[in-house]
């Protein structure tokens, strides 16, 4: 039986029931719709759909809690519920009606027709943008990964043999040298027969994370005074939250376009994808609430680990078949293992105090 203290306890911000609650109604709800428009086949697929999503982009939520978690509760909100709707029409919907109105040539009603009545064939035309898509989102994912472990002021190291080698060589453009040098070489391959397209998506890639990140950066730095128990507000606060979706977005790429291995139906994937990511960002919010990252400290390494992996297939996608379950169990095993050696770093803590 509830009493008045324990639903307060549960309409608390910090209580899971409280941050899941909208998701898992979300979740009920779309399901419900479908299996009643569409039957038990339609909801499965859309099941999977949501799991896939949840499980490829658990690093997502790792690396965007760190983020978020510099933001002011306004904001935190904000990228809950703005966020979330940039995310799920935006990329899940829009910017892959985008892409194929661009890729061939196509106008938006035409897309559309081709999306809703024509599924194989815009997968097809959807198909066609891998290049490009893969050749930008490994850019900007492949930087993101070497800003984190060319960075010689971080103190705390999870693989000491290869972190601390690499703080030996960190210097400030490093990172960025070394992602378009990945670049030119996978232009430059002689089986690419697309080395113009492959260099324009990887520059646009490298130039989207300078300068998202820089500004984000730069104000964080120059709005101090604005910020809120050091949480950042204003300006800093919006451009960290424009970063963030594009991050998101980098992230979204290859799911989205993976996501017809599994239907073709386009509303099925919207809907599938769109809940996952819903998902995804009550996750980074509970790990925010939770202090997650600050327990775990070693979380944060293997989303990068796992960021890097995922860009090298990007990559290595642009020439080959690569099969989505390859990032998604690379993903799981390297968060995993960086989740237990957390727990075994926070265990050993207080034996580490009993002996000074």
């Amino acid at each position: 039986m509830y009493t008045v203290g324990s639903m307060h306890r549960i309409l608390h911000h910090h209580h899971p029931f409280r941050i899941f609650g909208f998701s898992a109604v979300a979740s009920l709800g779309v399901l419900l719709f479908i299996l009643l428009r569409s039957g038990w086949d339609a909801a499965f697929v859309t099941l999977v759909l949501i799991a896939v999503e949840i499980a490829f982009s658990f690093d997502n939520a790792i690396i965007n809690a760190k983020i978020l978690g510099k933001l002011s509760r306004f904001w935190q909100d904000v990228f809950l519920t703005v966020g979330i709707v940039i995310a799920v029409l935006g990329m899940r919907v829009v910017f892959p009606i985008v892409l194929v109105a661009v890729g061939a040539h196509l106008s938006w009603g035409q897309v559309w027709d081709l999306a809703l009545r024509h599924p194989h064939q815009y997968a097809h035309e959807l198909a066609k943008t891998h290049l490009t898509i893969s050749a930008f989102g490994g850019a900007f994912l492949l930087l993101l990964a070497l800003h984190f472990f060319l960075d010689d002021s971080r103190e705390v190291l999870w693989i000491e043999r290869i972190e601390r080698r690499l703080q030996k060589i960190a210097t400030v453009w490093l990172p960025t040298l070394l992602t378009l040098l990945v670049v030119a070489i996978a232009a430059l391959l002689p089986f690419n027969h697309h080395p113009r397209q492959t260099l324009v998506a990887g520059a646009l890639g490298v130039a989207t994370y300078l300068v998202t990140h820089s500004i984000t950066v730069l104000l964080g730095k120059t709005q101090k005074e604005q910020s809120k128990g050091g949480l950042k507000t204003g300006w800093a606060a919006f451009w960290t939250f424009v970063y963030l979706e594009v991050l998101d977005a980098s992230f979204s790429f290859d799911g989205v376009v993976g996501a017809f291995a599994v239907t073709d139906k386009v509303l099925l994937i919207g809907a599938g994808l769109g809940v996952g990511a819903l998902w995804v960002r009550s996750l980074t919010i509970f790990m925010v609430r939770r202090g997650t990252l600050a327990n775990y400290i070693y979380l944060e390494h293997g989303a990068h680990y796992t960021v890097a992996v995922l860009a090298g297939l990007m990559f290595l996608s642009m020439f080959l078949h690569v099969p989505d379950a390859v990032a998604g169990l690379a993903g799981i095993g390297l968060i995993s293992a960086s989740l237990f050696a957390s727990r075994k770093e926070l265990s050993a803590r207080p034996v580490l105090k009993n002996k000074t």
